[in-house]
């Protein structure tokens, strides 16, 4: 057996996957090197599940407006083993299984992370399933309970309910009592009825007018990840007292131009919203929001939200949507996959 020692002298291999511009993903480079030892509060995970998010796939593109400069490692959380302890960190932490939210970095073999962020995984959970719900299950309990505060007996409309944050948002909305109205192409349907979804088909129907009829008071809150256009049907379909939660602009995936003026569009029409003489309420979300004012409160509520999401896992409250698991070498055909629009729930990559 190979102790902890061998494995950060080198015994093991650092394997990262890197994004060296705007690429196609077969343009993704692989480059290897010696494994890193920890610094003081840090901890060294050999990672055993990462995803393919959204954000990575306008990474890609230079599209997400606040990634780093090229070149860099992506992936945005990650499930591992701790294999050693930097200084100041308990030493009792090695050999535990952990999730990670980092939004870089997570696309390697080992992985440094600050010890205050990291949530032990409950036992009887797999990496891959944990994986599916460190960013999109932490994203869909906070704008489900921490800004649309939702209630049993509300009605919901999810844009993309078949999608990674979707299909863990309607089953946490389900399992609260909720009535979900959710967007998907005709072939996820079926699925989501199973789940109590109504389906609308985005590509085939007026959504606006089709959710006007299953809704005619309007919706009590609506989690839309499009924007563009998107928002503005979203805001009109609120019910008095509605809240709208935007968080992200997909539809601008392959634009050109300024990454950050979509967001900032955004951010201005909720401004907007907030200011009229209404009942109803806007927000874009951010998951890091905080984090630079108020870095533990910010690792608290993370922390505790991820709990949350685990215990509804373990519970069988939600489940996990794996769509495929793919080794880390083939990231490129993974990256394809989960741009396909083909799938249902997350792309995870093992090492």
């Amino acid at each position: 057996m190979r102790t902890t020692a061998e494995v950060v002298m080198g015994v093991e291999e650092l394997v990262e996957v890197v994004l060296p511009g705007p690429v196609e993903p077969e343009g993704l480079e692989i480059r290897r090197g010696t494994v890193p030892s920890p610094g003081p509060g840090e901890v060294l995970i050999r990672m055993e599940a990462t995803g393919v998010s959204f954000a990575e796939q306008q990474m890609r593109r230079g599209r997400y407006y606040d990634q780093p400069a090229f070149p860099f490692v992506p992936g945005y959380d990650l499930v591992g083993t701790v294999v050693t302890t930097g200084e100041g960190v308990e030493p009792g932490l090695t050999g535990t299984r952990v999730a990670a939210l980092v939004k870089v970095g997570g696309w390697a073999s080992h992985v440094l992370v600050e010890a205050a962020d990291v949530v032990p995984v409950p036992d009887g959970v797999g990496p891959a399933e944990a994986e599916t719900m460190v960013l999109n299950g932490i994203t869909a309990w906070q704008m489900l309970h921490r800004k649309a505060r939702i209630r049993t007996g509300q009605t919901i409309l999810v844009h993309g309910a078949n999608g990674g944050v979707g299909s863990v948002l309607v089953q946490l909305a389900r399992t609260a009592g909720v009535t979900v109205i959710g967007t998907a192409s005709a072939r996820h349907h079926d699925a989501l009825r199973e789940q109590g979804v109504i389906p609308v088909d985005y590509r085939t129907e007026d959504v606006a007018a089709r959710v006007r009829v299953l809704a005619p008071d309007g919706v009590d809150a609506v989690f839309d990840h499009v924007g563009g256009r998107s928002i503005l049907d979203s805001w009109q379909l609120l019910a008095p007292g509605g809240t709208l939660v935007s968080y992200g602009t997909a539809s601008t995936r392959d634009d050109t131009g300024s990454k950050q003026w979509p967001v900032f569009k955004l951010l201005g029409r909720v401004w907007l919203w907030n200011a009229l003489p209404n009942r109803r309420h806007a927000y874009f979300y951010n998951i890091w929001a905080g984090q630079a004012l108020a870095k533990s409160r910010f690792r608290a509520r993370l922390r505790a939200d991820l709990i949350e999401v685990f215990a509804a896992l373990q519970r069988g409250d939600v489940t996990a949507r794996i769509a495929a698991q793919l080794p880390l070498a083939r990231t490129a055909d993974a990256l394809r996959l989960a741009e396909s629009g083909t799938i249902a729930g997350k792309v995870v990559l093992n090492p």
